[in-house]
């Protein structure tokens, strides 16, 4: 039993599976799972965690750690030059934690594919959440501290490469709702409301006690 959360970005997407976790009694796998693949490519978690959130997404983070670490200037052309050869073993290295995690049972798991790596392999309820774009400028810029332009450059950005990413790897288009069990817009539920109904479907299919 587990329940993965993808998320667009600024929807609250750990701030939910973190109350849902707490709720149910299970095991939040959320940023530690970062330092889990980072050890499996031989990185630290400090130079996969000190990259900032609205890098375009975990694997290419990755990447551009593994260029710093030997010193190279590391632009936008040499990143493209770099994600062929580099992200196919990062992305094999992921799934690979994700299986290992999602086989512990009474996870709840966030982001990282999750939805894709194990679609139809577990029980499992695989959740996205969404939020009007003008609401999560305003989370993405309160927490980052930045300014709303720059915030929906992040945004844009982040969600980007989410989808080019599933759709790459997965042939699966990250934003269609029949990917997943539920679709909950945070914008209006807030986090507390998603929370309960995550919760709720996880009591309907008598995973709690």
């Amino acid at each position: 039993m587990l329940i993965t959360i993808s998320r667009q970005f600024g929807a609250g997407g750990s701030s939910v599976a973190t109350l849902v976790a707490q709720r149910l009694g299970w095991t939040l796998v959320d940023n530690d799972l970062i330092d889990r693949v980072a050890a499996r490519a031989g990185l630290t978690p400090k130079e996969v965690a000190d990259q900032e959130e609205t890098a375009p997404g975990i694997l290419e983070r990755i990447v551009r750690a593994l260029a710093a670490s030997s010193q190279e200037l590391l632009t936008p052309a040499s990143a493209e030059a770099l994600r062929p050869m580099e992200e196919p073993r990062l992305v094999h290295i992921t799934e690979k934690v994700v299986e290992e995690v999602a086989a512990e049972g009474r996870v709840v798991l966030v982001g990282r594919a999750a939805t894709a790596v194990l679609a139809g392999t577990h029980e499992a309820i695989h959740v996205r959440l969404v939020a009007p774009k003008g609401h999560r400028i305003g989370v993405v810029a309160a927490r980052e501290r930045i300014d709303a332009a720059a915030a929906e450059a992040a945004i844009d950005k982040t969600d980007a490469n989410r989808a080019r990413y599933h759709r790459e790897y997965y042939k699966r288009e990250w934003s269609d709702p029949a990917q997943y069990h539920l679709t909950l817009n945070t914008g209006v539920l807030g986090y507390e409301g998603a929370a309960d109904l995550i919760v709720a479907r996880a009591r309907r299919l008598g995973w709690v006690a």
